[in-house]
């Protein structure tokens, strides 16, 4: 045997760490090698509650609150299901435009339907609120369709428009 492992330093160093630090050439003691301590880290430990991988839905559902997207997912969602929220018929007649400092904009094919789901709109509203929290829906619009306008063309002059064209 070398001497190194003759010492009683050596003889508390393991022979992983003696043999490398003699081929450094260095002396191996036990003040120059210490055994590392363990960090306990209770939330990555094996077997500990949450660890079990979750849903993808659960998985999504953080990245979209983490990220700060719930607003927006929950504004294309109510756009998206208009036809579920206001109901088939009521969807054919009206499409949401633009939702805006927490008002949405109904466009309507007549003033007719404008009219009646105006009556509608505490309902329509509470329904939105209910299922799209996140949203931020607000108030609601309703408008009819959009009437001609005379404002075209590099001349266009101001002013009403033609009076008399439709009799």
């Amino acid at each position: 045997m070398t001497d190194a492992a003759s010492t009683p330093a050596a003889a508390e160093v393991p022979e992983t760490v003696a043999t490398y630090l003699r081929l450094r050439g260095l002396k191996p003691s036990s003040t120059s090698w210490r055994r590392k301590r363990r960090i306990v880290d209770d939330e990555n430990a094996p077997f500990t509650p949450g660890r079990d991988p979750g849903s993808l839905g659960a998985v999504l559902d953080r990245l979209s609150r983490d990220s700060g997207w719930q607003t927006t997912l929950a504004r294309e969602d109510l756009v998206r299901q208009w036809a579920d929220l206001a109901g088939a018929d009521t969807a054919k007649h009206s499409e949401p435009v633009s939702l805006e400092r927490g008002l949405l904009t109904v466009k309507c094919d007549s003033t007719a339907w404008a009219k009646n789901l105006q009556f509608m709109r505490a309902t329509i509203l509470t329904e939105i609120g209910r299922r799209y929290p996140d949203a931020g829906v607000e108030n609601l619009r309703f408008i009819g369709p959009d009437v001609p306008s005379w404002k075209w063309g590099p001349r266009a002059v101001p002013g009403r428009g033609p009076r008399d064209t439709y009799g």
